[in-house]
């Protein structure tokens, strides 16, 4: 399993940035996946998770309405349009994996390189 994601950058709140990420190594359409973030110092956190046919979605509270994740499988491929950025959205990014655990999603423990997304005053 291979992820490649790109897309991040240095923005100003309010801003956008779009992520992708290419997926290979697996059947890509027969997964739900989800961009999980990292911020310095805290714990990793699901930001979105998309079902497979991008059927149901679902977003972390705090990004709910500023955060859209779309799939194209016929590309492997995975976004996120993140709008109205703020800096505490700032974190390095990934895809993964996800299943649902409970209520929750947990994600496989397959990582890519992430994109760093920082958003500053």
């Amino acid at each position: 399993v291979q992820f490649v994601e790109s897309g991040g950058g240095m923005v100003q709140p309010g801003e956008s940035l779009r992520l992708s990420c290419v997926g290979s190594g697996f059947d890509f359409r027969n997964y739900a996946l989800s961009w999980v973030r990292r911020a310095q110092g805290k714990a990793p956190e699901w930001v979105a998770v998309i079902e497979t046919d991008g059927g149901n979605k679902f977003y972390l509270q705090s990004v709910q309405g500023r955060f859209t994740i779309s799939r194209d499988d016929a590309k492997t491929t995975l976004l996120l349009q993140m709008n109205s950025l703020k800096p505490e959205d700032t974190a390095l990014y990934y895809c993964a994996l996800a299943e649902r655990d409970g209520s929750d999603w947990s994600v496989y423990d397959y990582w890519g390189q992430g994109t760093q997304v920082t958003v500053f005053s």
